[in-house]
């Protein structure tokens, strides 16, 4: 007996399980990366309400990158002696994204209140979706004031 061409080939059996295989794995990446989404911005607010409200603690924290996936852009901070509050934008931090936001404080200093040998350290207060307070203006180091 001799078999033809004609008949079902691979292509045309298959075709149809692996389209529809590709479909469910794209809406699956796209319910995971949402569900990542939301759980990054509970944990965002979270922390915030902690710090806001009790005034820590700072550790467990977001990560930049999670503060940034969940849309928590800019970080609100305060002076320990002025009382001076800014908003920081957290992708403009020189961090790795995997940086907890809590090992931001030690770095973080007043530009308002600094004398050449002491600038004072900054309070954490919230993460934000948008700048509530005036940045500051950015200085470098090295101009005079």
């Amino acid at each position: 007996m001799k078999w033809g061409m004609g008949g079902r080939n691979r292509l045309r059996i298959f075709s149809n399980r692996v389209r529809g295989a590709r479909i469910s794995l794209q809406r699956a990446r796209e319910r995971a990366e949402q569900a990542a989404r939301e759980a990054d911005a509970a944990e965002c607010l979270l922390w915030s309400a902690q710090m806001e409200g009790f005034g820590g603690p700072a550790r467990p924290s977001p990560t930049i990158a999670q503060c940034l996936n969940a849309g928590y852009a800019w970080l609100e901070v305060m002076c320990h002696r002025c009382e001076t509050r800014a908003s920081v934008p957290l992708d403009a931090i020189r961090r790795l994204p995997d940086t907890p936001i809590w090992k931001l404080e030690a770095s973080l200093k007043c530009r308002s209140c600094r004398t050449p040998r002491y600038a004072p350290r900054v309070n954490m207060i919230r993460l934000t979706k948008e700048p509530k307070i005036a940045p500051y203006a950015w200085v470098h180091p090295d101009d005079d004031r």
